[in-house]
């Protein structure tokens, strides 16, 4: 049974009996708490938790889901994936345990003929929380289940809750027993892989509180709707149909992982080590793939981060299977075609996809060869010291500084016959994490708990005014003070103030929010923010300057009408750079992100060179001939599919309701979906001046831009700059150019000169210094303060000569010099001052500990420096007592 025809399977039955089919959402979730839709129930929370009143009592879904907290044990067990399908069947104060289990059981158990699954009841166990003797009384009476196969277990692994206040409940969890090649017997309870779990059936029918930990909770009361959310996983019950031994050999895996195996010349199942890399290699191109086609790329925080984290072990995968080239574009193309009957997305977004991929691949590759060629010297290096281990500092270093796998390092160091300080290079990742833990915490902002915006949500949606009107007249319908509901704010404080209409923006589509005030009889708030903290809902932080507001009382939101005039031109101005670009560079200059503001717009595409100065001013010069143009802007709302049908674009990554707001300028020109605020003819926006273009990752440059009036504000500071150079240069707007290259020629001639000068003179302290050369011990020392010079490199340079100058003799030359304002140290050592025990790294970091700093280098060469000039002789006494033991 192919794992679509399982999807289908579920979506029919369940639809069938009553259920409102829901589309899959993003991988990229709406709760703020999480990075990614981690389970099937995700998009459900507002209306399992009484949040938001659910617009249909039963619903069932396939959801895309990501989970990497087990991202080591990828390809290692039969089950774990990064990226799987979560087949789903939820009520909202409908049916409850006995319609859950019916359910389950009969979709279970039916042939396949019959449009069931066709699994054979006595390969079926259960287990149900301890105390649940309601549901073991279903199961036996539904499901005729014998007593020993149905299983009490605890609250650790059949208990469900947020971890926050809120709703919970007991769950009874199927399983498939695989028989016993795969394990002992003993039932779910024996936690071996022989029981593999296929379905969860959660009964949220209390509510709790006073939550410290999985299982230590109290339960307040019964729920006066008892909600259920089940879960079963699509791949699971796909191996356990297609009769493989694990999920990343269904139909929709193994292409990629057969795809590797062929670029390899591996086989796959002749190496325990190179099969569970060709997996690790299979789910995460997968993975990386269904979070591209919804948006995410590749960064170095957050999703971006997961994400280069998946195809970097795809790439370090590949290379430990000994294939060194490129391999993105076959294995993209091998998942893609697995995953597009599923997701049509996949092959739509394809090329956005695959060049986000490409690049990040050609970075990586350049990546590990220059890591590649760093530990090659730490690997002599440290063979040179006689040390059988390469030190820990130097593996972190690898991978902190150029994301280096310690895997690698760990390969390449054994091949070289050392081993690695794993201890050390441990503890620096522990101290790594901490301090992320530690920033993270520090940065995140506090959020109040969704469940307090539940009663203000039940009294409607906020309804937003502000297309057309700057000011509008409501109602206060809630106030939160530090989070808690509160009957006031009063002059001072800072709240959220919920209102039944406003026309204030809140930040969406990448427009920043509005700025403006909320007025009434006897208060006045500032606005600060304006968010969406849950679907339906506007919040407004302020901050209560006169008077008190509360809850119940009129109020009039004011939208400062210069501000908004200036964000209407941002966003449109957007709109007007994304299609000269298009038009420039093509269809695949897609628009990947983007922020505006008042005066300023930001947009980020998909593209992997910088532009030239030629197409950045031809990309300027046709959004300004547009703006000229006096192009009619006209916004419509309609279906997403007639939206699609009249071309107009949705950008990558973002995510749509049914019903949805098409912007046009110049009608086909610019055609986009957007839900932001507009001018109404292109001629409003004034100007656009670009300010700036650069990389934000392998595939992806940015366009900054200032518009309407601070583009003309910057044009007018930089014609007053281009007056006051031609005026000190005494020459003519269209010369200047000529003129300061003349001028940067000459000073480079001059610094040549100088640059000359300065060697000679440094030259002609060589003999003077030579002939200070004293016998010390067993070598001649040239121990000397040189004064103040321009750089380390003249006073290395100096050390050098000085030292050819004693030719073959047993010399050291210990040199010091104030560069910068501080003290710098240099000490050279000939061969056969070497051969008679002075090191100059040892000497070098032994001046630097009496400056006031630190030292080091190689035997032949080192330096040191500090932050006490005063101290240079007592360091250069130091290296004479030294030599002269």
């Amino acid at each position: 049974m192919q794992t679509a025809d399982i999807r289908q399977r579920w979506l029919d039955f369940f639809a069938a009996r009553g259920h409102a089919v829901v589309p899959s959402a993003s991988l990229v979730s709406d709760d703020p708490t999480l990075l990614f839709t981690v389970a099937g129930m995700v998009p459900f929370v507002p209306y399992l938790t009484g949040i938001v009143p659910a617009p249909y009592d039963r619903a069932t879904s396939v959801q895309k889901c990501i989970r990497t907290n087990d991202i080591e044990e990828v390809g290692k067990t039969p089950r774990h994936g990064t990226f799987f399908q979560m087949n789903g069947n939820f009520s909202f104060g409908d049916y409850f345990k006995e319609g859950a289990i019916t359910y389950a059981w009969e979709l279970l158990t039916t042939p396949e003929a019959d449009g069931g699954y066709g699994f054979e009841p006595k390969d079926l166990w259960v287990t149900v929380y301890e105390d649940d003797d309601e549901a073991i009384e279903i199961w036996k009476r539904v499901a005729g289940l014998p007593e020993e196969r149905i299983q009490r277990l605890g609250k650790d692994t059949n208990y469900w809750h947020t971890g926050q206040p809120g709703p919970a409940g007991p769950c009874s969890e199927i399983f498939f027993d695989r028989g016993p090649a795969y394990g002992a017997d003993g039932g779910p309870a024996t936690d071996d892989d022989r029981y593999v779990e296929i379905w969860n059936l959660v009964f949220m029918q209390y509510l709790i509180a006073d939550v410290k930990s999985k299982t230590d909770f109290r339960i307040v009361r019964e729920l006066p709707k008892k909600n259920i959310d089940t879960g079963m996983g699509l791949e699971r019950v796909a191996f356990l149909k297609q009769g493989v031994e694990n999920m990343y050999e269904i139909d929709q895996v193994r292409p990629v992982l057969d795809r590797a195996a062929e670029l390899s010349g591996r086989r796959y199942g002749a190496d325990h080590d190179d099969d569970v890399r060709m997996r690790v290699i299979a789910d995460h191109i997968r993975s990386s793939l269904m979070l591209m086609s919804d948006g995410v790329t590749p960064s170095n925080e957050g999703r971006g981060y997961i994400l280069r984290r998946l195809l970097r072990r795809s790439i370090r995968a590949m290379r430990l299977l000994g294939v060194e080239g490129p391999t993105f574009s076959e294995l993209f193309a091998a998942s893609r075609d697995a995953m597009k009957a599923a997701y049509p997305e996949v092959e739509s977004n394809y090329s956005q996809i695959l060049q986000l991929a490409v690049g990040e691949e050609e970075t990586f590759l350049r990546t590990l060869s220059a890591g590649t060629s760093i530990l090659d010297l730490a690997v002599a290096k440290t063979k040179d010291s006689g040390s059988p281990e390469l030190a820990g500092d130097t593996a972190f270093l690898l991978h902190d500084t150029y994301g280096f796998p310690i895997e690698l390092t760990l390969e390449m160091a054994e091949e070289a016959g050392l081993a690695v300080d794993r201890t050390a290079f441990d503890s620096l990742m522990h101290d790594q994490r901490s301090r992320a833990k530690a920033d993270a915490k520090s940065k995140k902002k506090v959020l109040a708990d969704l469940s307090v915006y539940a009663d203000m949500r039940a009294k409607g949606e906020t309804i937003f005014t502000g297309y057309t009107e700057l000011a509008q007249d409501s109602t206060v319908l809630g106030i939160l003070v530090d989070g808690r509901p509160a009957p006031v704010a009063v002059a001072g404080q800072t709240a959220e103030v919920i209102l039944a209409e406003t026309s204030l923006y809140a930040e969406s589509g990448g427009q920043a929010p509005d700025q403006g005030r909320i007025v009434g009889d006897g208060f006045e708030l500032e606005v600060l923010d304006v968010q969406k903290p849950v679907k339906g809902l506007i919040s407004h932080t302020v901050r209560v300057t006169a008077g008190e507001v509360g809850t119940g009382v009129a109020a009039t939101t004011l939208v400062d009408e210069e501000y908004r005039r200036g964000a209407t031109q941002a966003h449109s101005g957007t709109h007007l750079v994304h299609a000269a670009l298009r038009q420039v560079l093509g269809p695949n200059a897609h628009q990947s992100g983007s922020f505006n503001k008042a005066g300023y717009l930001r947009l980020d595409y998909g593209w992997n060179q910088a532009l030239s100065p030629a197409t950045r001013s031809e990309i300027e010069e046709i959004a300004n001939d547009a703006i000229r143009d006096n192009l009619q802007v006209v916004t419509r709302e309609m279906p997403l599919d007639e939206a699609k049908q009249l071309g107009a674009m949705a950008l990558f990554g973002e995510k749509y309701g049914d019903i949805v707001r098409v912007v046009d300028i110049g009608g086909p020109w610019s055609r986009e979906l957007c839900a932001g605020t507009h001018v109404t003819t292109s001629a409003e926006i004034g100007m656009i001046n670009i300010v700036g273009e650069s990389s934000v990752g392998a595939s992806n440059r940015r366009v900054e831009s200032l518009v309407g009036r601070d583009a003309f504000q910057r044009f007018a500071a930089e014609r007053a700059l281009v007056g006051e150079l031609t005026s000190t240069l005494k020459t003519r707007p269209e010369q200047l150019v000529d003129r300061v290259g003349e001028l940067v020629a000459s000073l480079k001639a001059a610094e040549k000169k100088i640059q000359a000068f300065e060697a000679k003179a440094l030259g002609d302290r060589v003999p003077d210094l030579a002939a200070k050369a004293q016998r010390t011990g067993d070598v001649l020392l040239v121990a000397e303060a040189v004064g103040s010079l321009g750089s380390g490199d003249e006073l290395r340079q100096l050390a050098l000569s000085v030292r050819g100058k004693l030719g073959d003799a047993a010399s050291v030359v210990a040199l010091a010099a104030e560069v910068g304002g501080k003290p710098l140290a240099i000490v050279a050592t000939s061969p056969a001052a070497r051969d008679a025990g002075a090191n100059a790294g040892a000497l070098a970091k032994l001046m630097a500990s009496t400056l006031g700093g630190g030292g080091g280098g190689k035997p032949d060469l080192a330096q040191g420096g500090g932050n006490d000039v005063g101290a240079i002789p007592a360091a250069l006494a130091a290296v004479r007592a030294e030599l002269g033991r």
